[in-house]
């Protein structure tokens, strides 16, 4: 039984950072592609940035990429999103994402992922 579980959510000052966290449970996330997505109050979740934890390739959505960072770490099965020079515009509710096998450029649809975690809450301010 696979599980993801984000922890780091938080409030923070417009210009800020914040770190989050994302543990897979119950499978190797070496072999996962692993994304964030974000959804704001009336608008579509979207996906923020995807790594596939095998080789480290990374993926970004425009609105994020060089102030957002995804990283693995295979030691504690998961991987994290530092986010930093934070805009009133991140806040939203971050949600965990994986699938098995690799990322590619599809890794924005929702639809391809098999497992979800509970979400987190960002507040840019």
């Amino acid at each position: 039984h696979v599980q993801l579980v984000e922890s780091g959510g938080g409030s923070v000052r417009a210009g800020g950072s914040l770190r989050l966290s994302c543990v897979v449970s119950g499978y190797t996330a070496k072999y996962m592609c692993m994304a964030w997505f974000r959804q704001a109050p009336g608008k579509q979740r979207e996906g923020v940035a995807a790594v596939f934890v095998n080789d480290g390739r990374t993926y970004y959505g425009d609105s994020v990429a060089a102030r957002f960072t995804i990283s693995r770490d295979t030691a504690k099965n998961g991987v994290y999103l530092q986010m930093d020079h934070l805009k009133p515009e991140d806040t939203a509710t971050y949600y965990c994402a994986a699938r098995l096998g690799i990322c590619d450029s599809g890794w924005p649809r929702e639809g391809i992922y098999n497992y979800w975690g509970q979400g987190t809450q960002v507040t840019v301010s």
